[in-house]
């Protein structure tokens, strides 16, 4: 079977919510990210089978966003498109549903990625607000208008749901994405220290690379003011220290909490694109491929654990595709929360944990000297439905220029799930 490539890709900078792309919608910051590609690949648009793009807080205003991404860069009207939602895994989701599009003989040819912008989530009135609105939009004389408006309450009115904060909460355990991270870090034992100092290597690692990162990144001059240019992710901080960290209270359990807004990803507005095809289809085009997908895997795991999925999901991975992690020579696991990582890291290195669940054989100690080299999630920032598409384009760019022959990119999904994927060149 011909190997499947991830010919080209680019992102834009992942920006903190509320700041420089404030302004900018997920299908903006997508169109750009997208039109960027074409441009820089040099490919043919006419040529794509499809557009598959992941996003999760997909905007009431471009329902099925990757058709309206596709159509606003300039991809033909006559290439499909469709929007993928797999949680914090949608980017991942977008260049898996290429694989197998690709392996099922559908074509040979796709345009994947995953958009977001969390500053643009909105946010809902309440039901009995929304019933208020129907019947005064209904009412046709004065004395009805004035009824349905004697109905609104302050505390209806100035009391919206937040969607970001539904969002990041699972409505089956009743968690939030950071109390989930607090079971873990209570289950395994995971200091507040250690959750600190993971953070601080983060940045130190993101600022170190901020050269390297530009690689993959095109600069972004948001409108409507267009006077200044975002050339990098704005979160990494460069005079970040443990003092500071250790100042941070901690947000989801405020009395014997470990996670803090220090030791847990940012809230993160960004976009990545890619383009995918087969091996004769790279050929054909007279490229070289930035790498390979030679196998992905998806585990499900209790949704107040759910940080837990890539100590899952990475052995299943490495088992079909037939390698070790010691194969690895580097590695990414999403930074969600430091907690979460940190967890994975003592379950993969655990005996009675390979054991249990039988994966003898693909489990082990990943050093810390090949995990996330880059910085990752506390520091770049984690848009959702963007970052599984950037932890691949990220991982095939460094073993590019360190000539790496597999590499290996995991994280966790909202509601109890883990992916991994892993990458060779």
């Amino acid at each position: 079977m011909s190997r499947i490539a991830v010919i080209d890709g680019i992102r834009t900078p992942f920006v903190k919510y509320g700041t420089d792309f404030d302004s900018l919608s997920a299908q903006e910051l997508g169109r750009i990210c997208a039109r960027e590609l074409i441009e820089r690949s040099a490919i043919d648009p006419s040529l794509l089978d499809e557009v598959i793009i992941g996003c999760v807080g997909q905007p009431a205003e471009a329902a099925n966003i990757a058709r309206v991404v596709a159509l606003l860069a300039g991809i033909p009207q006559s290439i499909p498109a469709y929007t993928v939602h797999r949680n914090c895994a949608s980017g991942i989701e977008s260049a898996v549903q290429a694989v197998m599009k690709i392996r099922a003989g559908e074509g040979q040819l796709y345009f994947v990625g995953g958009t977001e912008s969390m500053s643009n989530i909105p946010m809902y009135y309440p039901k009995k607000m929304q019933n208020i609105f129907v019947e005064l939009s209904k009412a046709k004389t004065i004395t009805a208008k004035l009824k349905a408006l004697g109905k609104i309450r302050p505390k209806l009115l100035f009391n919206p749901v937040v969607g970001l904060m539904k969002g990041l909460s699972d409505p089956v355990c009743g968690l939030n994405m950071g109390q989930t991270a607090e079971v873990l870090a209570k289950e395994f034992g995971i200091t507040r220290q250690e959750q600190d100092e993971f953070a601080l290597l983060s940045h130190q690692r993101a600022i170190a690379a901020r050269e390297i990162l530009r690689e993959e990144i095109v600069p972004v001059t948001p409108g409507p003011a267009y006077k200044t240019t975002v050339m990098d992710d704005n979160g990494p901080r460069e005079n970040q220290t443990i003092k500071a960290l250790a100042k941070l209270r901690p947000v989801f359990d405020r009395h014997a909490g470990t996670v803090t807004a220090g030791n847990a990803s940012q809230i993160t507005d960004g976009a990545c694109m890619m383009v995918m095809g087969t091996e004769e289809k790279c050929q054909e085009l007279g490229r070289e491929p930035l790498g390979y997908v030679k196998a992905f895997a998806f585990a499900g795991v209790e949704p107040d654990r759910m940080g837990i999925g890539p100590a899952h999901a990475i052995p299943m991975v490495l088992k079909k595709a037939g390698l070790k992690l010691s194969d690895m020579q580097a590695v990414e696991i999403n930074e969600a929360f430091a907690a979460q990582v940190l967890a994975c890291l003592r379950c993969l290195e655990s005996e009675d944990f390979t054991r249990k669940f039988g994966y003898e054989g693909f489990t082990g100690e990943i050093p810390r000297d090949i995990l996330n080299v880059n910085g990752a999630a506390i520091a770049l920032g984690h848009p959702v439905g963007t970052t599984g598409s950037r932890l691949i384009l990220t991982m095939l760019k460094h073993m590019q220029r360190n000539d790496l022959k597999y590499g290996l990119v995991s994280l966790c999904i909202g509601g109890g799930q883990g992916a991994a994927v892993v990458l060779e060149r």
